[in-house]
């Protein structure tokens, strides 16, 4: 990568074929995130311009590309301060200039999700200009936990430091597996992490639910949330049992999200029955040779779409998409929805 060196010529940058060693690079990285943190400091209009001044410039020619004298980039603050004097801020893409000003008035905090999970609380109970960002795994429809439409209408991040800070938001939603360089490089830049894990029952997505609501200042929906779609009862026995066969021929403990579904629909986790603990592998030769009553496909590999699962006469068996399994929160409604149309066809076929 080409880096900028000063010529003996009026001080003119160039470009160099010399690459930059590992210390220069890191010093240019440190140094950019003391910069942004200083910046937090900063009014908004000054703060954002310098900001995506600095990250324009890593994205468009590497973090070695930036000048590597602090001198420069001391300038480079300088100028943009002066800037913001006498020209207007500069729309920054993605980012809704009147819904950051909105949610300033309002006094309610912005936020940047990383993880689909957190995607699919924050759009249910915050308002649109609070949300700076959703993870990138919205924006693929198979991946997302949120309607297409609805999270086509609000801006991705690639889940980098560089990104995140870029778009200065007052709170960060992630898993508890955020990478922990960029966790370390968002304290750096003074803006805090609230993380979240995989929730095991309808009892912790509630609390989970409830805790994106009181920290996005929007409590009154968390709790509609929590009364509408997390607290129905269990439905009655079906006396059938029931397999979901999860994505690379996987099944899910009892300690699970997918076993508290399976409960509330009144099935039986055959996974159990079978002796089987979190993340243990089915083979297609199991299913055929020990079928459950029920069999719930959400995943692709060979085994699963095999056609040998058409002739099952004793097993119904049933698509579910992997994008319902994992999140809590509002996710769990359309879980449930699904779970009900299988149990009504297992009904039948069984009554």
């Amino acid at each position: 990568m080409a880096r900028l060196a000063r010529s003996g010529e009026g001080g003119v940058a160039r470009a160099s074929n010399r690459p930059p060693s590992r210390f220069q690079t890191a010093n240019v990285k440190s140094l950019m995130l003391s910069v942004l943190a200083i910046l937090s400091r900063l009014r908004d209009g000054p703060r954002t311009l310098i900001r995506m001044r600095l990250i324009d410039g890593v994205r468009m020619y590497g973090v070695a590309a930036i000048k590597l004298a602090k001198g420069a980039i001391v300038l480079n603050v300088a100028a943009a301060l002066a800037a913001c004097s006498t020209a207007p801020l500069p729309e920054v893409a993605k980012v809704d200039g009147k819904a950051l000003a909105e949610a300033a008035r309002t006094g309610k905090p912005t936020f940047v999700s990383l993880n689909p999970c957190t995607d699919a609380m924050l759009v249910e109970v915050a308002d649109p200009e609070q949300i700076l960002a959703l993870s990138h795994y919205s924006a693929i429809e198979s991946a997302s936990s949120i309607d297409h439409g609805t999270a086509a209408e609000f801006a991705t991040t690639g889940g980098t430091a560089e990104e995140i800070i870029a778009l200065s938001p007052d709170i960060v939603l992630a898993s508890t597996f955020i990478a922990p360089a960029t966790q370390r490089a968002l304290k750096r830049a003074s803006i805090p992490v609230e993380t979240f894990g995989s929730p095991a029952t309808f009892d912790e997505s509630r609390d989970q639910l409830e805790r994106v609501a009181l920290i996005s200042r929007q409590p009154y929906w968390g709790d509609q949330l929590s009364r509408n779609v997390i607290t129905s009862p269990n439905l009655s026995q079906t006396g059938l049992t029931a397999l979901l066969w999860q994505p690379g021929q996987l099944v899910a403990g009892e300690a699970s999200l997918v076993a508290e579904h399976l409960r509330w629909a009144g099935f039986t986790n055959y996974a159990a029955e079978l002796g089987l603990n979190q993340a243990d592998y089915v083979s297609l030769e199991t299913v055929l040779a020990n079928p459950p009553d029920v069999l719930l496909v959400a995943g692709d590999a060979p085994g699963q779409l095999h056609p040998l699962l058409e002739n099952l006469p004793d097993t119904l068996v049933a698509e579910f998409a992997p994008n319902l399994m994992y999140c809590g929160g509002p996710v769990i409604d359309r879980a449930k929805a699904r779970l009900t149309e299988i149990r009504e066809q297992a009904q039948r076929k069984f009554q």
